[in-house]
């Protein structure tokens, strides 16, 4: 099936690995042309090398920290003409109400839920310029399941998920898409370490991580190539009529 993706360019934010990484992958085998930001200049120039190197597309790289205003002012201006944002930046903390101080809390929220808001708020004027354009935001499950240890997550994807539907629900008049996406547990290298951490800590045997996946839905957590070739799909023309809704890949949790 051909996504007509091919010489459109994107936007990813959290490009250099993990979830971002892999729909970066999912894009540039479509032909679609990448701006990658990360905050680390050493892990964006690793990606965007292979990228091109195996799909034979433009990439360019974005040193920032999106938690900052400074750092989206930049990312914005540098990218105003590209035709699809995926905002997918963003590491909260753990944590209960009483664990995460106001200082930790709002570090996390300026990275994930103000970096999404302002950066959206930067394209989504060029887009309307155009009279075109695709924002995807990469939000999470704890959303629609919030957890006491994960509050500051499950708050700032409540907010995102509202955001994306409220956005979404006006864009179409301006020719834009806005679609939230909630991606389930995700075999990351940073949850693959987690799991071996509880392995280590419940069998005595890092090796026994696999274990822990079976209460998930077929054992596993989702590859990160199927978040990134959803993502993939939802930007694509295939896919043109939706806008304002969050859609979920967790295996029916």
């Amino acid at each position: 099936m051909d996504l007509h993706l091919s010489g459109k360019t994107a936007l990813i934010t959290g490009g250099s690995k993990g979830i971002g990484l892999a729909v970066a992958e999912s894009l540039a085998a479509e032909g679609c042309h990448l701006h990658l930001s990360a905050r680390t200049e050493s892990e964006l120039q690793s990606a965007a090398t292979s990228l091109r190197d195996r799909y034979n597309v433009n990439v360019q790289t974005h040193a920032l920290d999106l938690g900052t205003s400074e750092g989206v002012d930049a990312l914005g201006a540098a990218c105003a003409d590209v035709d699809i944002l995926i905002n997918n930046a963003g590491a909260i903390p753990g944590g209960t109400l009483t664990d995460l101080d106001e200082k930790r809390w709002r570090e996390a929220w300026e990275l994930k839920l103000f970096g999404y808001i302002n950066l959206s708020r930067h394209l989504y004027s060029a887009m309307q310029g155009r009279k075109s354009g695709v924002i995807i935001n990469v939000i999470g499950g704890a959303a629609t399941n919030p957890q006491p240890g994960y509050i500051a997550g499950a708050a700032a994807n409540a907010a995102l998920a509202a955001f994306s539907v409220a956005l979404g629900k006006e864009s179409p008049a301006h020719g834009i898409r806005v679609i939230g996406m909630h991606p389930g547990a995700t075999r990351t290298e940073r949850a693959e370490t987690l799991l071996q951490d509880r392995a280590e800590t419940n069998f005595g045997d890092r090796s026994r991580w696999r274990e822990l996946q079976r209460p998930l839905p077929f054992d596993r957590m989702t590859e990160p190539s199927e978040v990134g070739d959803f993502v993939t799909f939802l930007a694509s023309d295939r896919c043109a009529y939706t806008s304002g809704v969050v859609l979920s890949i967790t295996g029916g949790l």
